[in-house]
């Protein structure tokens, strides 16, 4: 296991739903604190800064992963919950959680009325979350408060790192977007070690899959010149997706995202981003849709305006509890990323100003 390896198996494995980012920022600032100077802004977005001299060149990416919070417990010792970002329900039933209370981690099981006590009827319709529970072992609500379990307590997927097919292909929860944190990290490294034209501000934001919140406060806190958000990106290489659809494959290279809900990408840096991959010899995929945004849906209206893109690293499965990228994805990500940052001085930077 290298060091690539086993940064995105510490990322991915650590624990951090919206609002409830601690566990994944402390592992991040561990991080980033010898690589410059880190701030954090006041909803905890961490920022790191490198360099003394010519614009401000944010790299973003978003600490939390999707789970869940402790809404009702029953008297029969069963939790309720709602979710912290986007579930789908097929994916939830009989999937292992934890909770997280303030006495220490409890494992439970997500589970639903048995199929052998309902209706031929309704086994063919999907069960809703609103009928699930998370079950922890209890048998009435007093276990429960004497394990510690207390309403609003976050409650996250349990899952742990794999690598796949002679370690080209790995297996976690939370890639979307650990898989962005572990580019803007290693960005962070190289150049640490190495000369850039820029100030260099790499973003851990919070609180991104409930509405972009951590890109807003993290954005006042870098105010940057130009802006790479950096995100995984759905595959479109699974049964049942058509090309036009999604053309994204795993193992295909870096993804160039053209057009999201909640922002048209800079015309001129996406231009930019192609003639450096050209130039570099990296391949470039694409995608363009309207049915989610990231966090350049914030941070491009900073201020004035910022010219922003955004970079994805192709992954299967996201939103569940086991999605899938491959190594050497994330590898030519980060070389594009490198030479993009490289090339980011003053003069190009005010460049891709409409």
């Amino acid at each position: 296991m290298d060091r690539t390896e086993q940064l995105l198996k510490e990322l991915t494995e650590a624990h951090g739903v919206p609002g409830h980012e601690v566990d994944i920022r402390n592992l991040v600032r561990r991080y980033l604190e010898p690589l410059g100077k880190v701030e954090q802004d006041g909803i905890g977005s961490l920022a790191c800064r490198h360099g003394d001299a010519g614009p401000r060149v944010m790299l973003a990416a978003h600490l939390d992963e999707i789970g869940f919070m402790v809404t009702h417990i029953t008297l029969e010792g069963f939790i309720r919950f709602l979710p912290l970002g986007g579930w789908f329900d097929q994916v939830l039933l009989g999937q292992r959680v934890i909770v997280k209370t303030y006495k220490g981690d409890l494992p439970g099981v997500i589970g639903a009325k048995p199929p052998h006590l309902i209706s031929q009827e309704e086994r063919s319709k999907v069960v809703e979350k609103k009928d699930m529970y998370i079950d922890i072992g209890a048998t009435c609500k007093a276990d429960l408060e004497e394990a510690g379990v207390r309403l609003g307590d976050p409650v996250v997927p349990d899952s742990s790192f794999k690598s796949l097919m002679n370690g080209k292909v790995y297996m976690a929860k939370a890639f979307d977007d650990r898989v962005g944190l572990g580019v803007m990290i290693e960005t962070m490294i190289h150049f640490s070690q190495n000369t850039h034209p820029n100030i260099l501000c790499g973003a851990a934001t919070s609180m991104e899959e409930v509405g972009l919140r951590g890109a807003k406060t993290s954005a006042g806190l870098v105010d940057p010149d130009v802006a790479i958000i950096l995100e995984t990106e759905i595959c479109g290489d699974v049964p049942g997706i058509k090309p036009e659809e999604s053309s994204v494959e795993l193992g295909g290279g870096p993804v160039l995202v053209l057009l999201e809900a909640r922002m048209i990408p800079s015309l001129k840096f996406r231009n930019f981003v192609i003639d450096t991959a050209a130039e570099r010899g990296i391949p470039l995929q694409y995608s363009a849709g309207l049915g989610g945004s990231t966090d350049g849906g914030q941070v491009h209206l900073h201020g004035t305006g910022v010219p922003t893109i955004v970079l994805g690293v192709p992954a299967r499965h996201i939103h569940s509890h086991a999605g899938m990228i491959h190594r050497d994805d994330f590898d030519k990500t980060l070389q594009l990323v490198l030479a993009l940052v490289q090339k980011l001085d003053e003069k190009t930077v005010k460049s891709f100003i409409p």
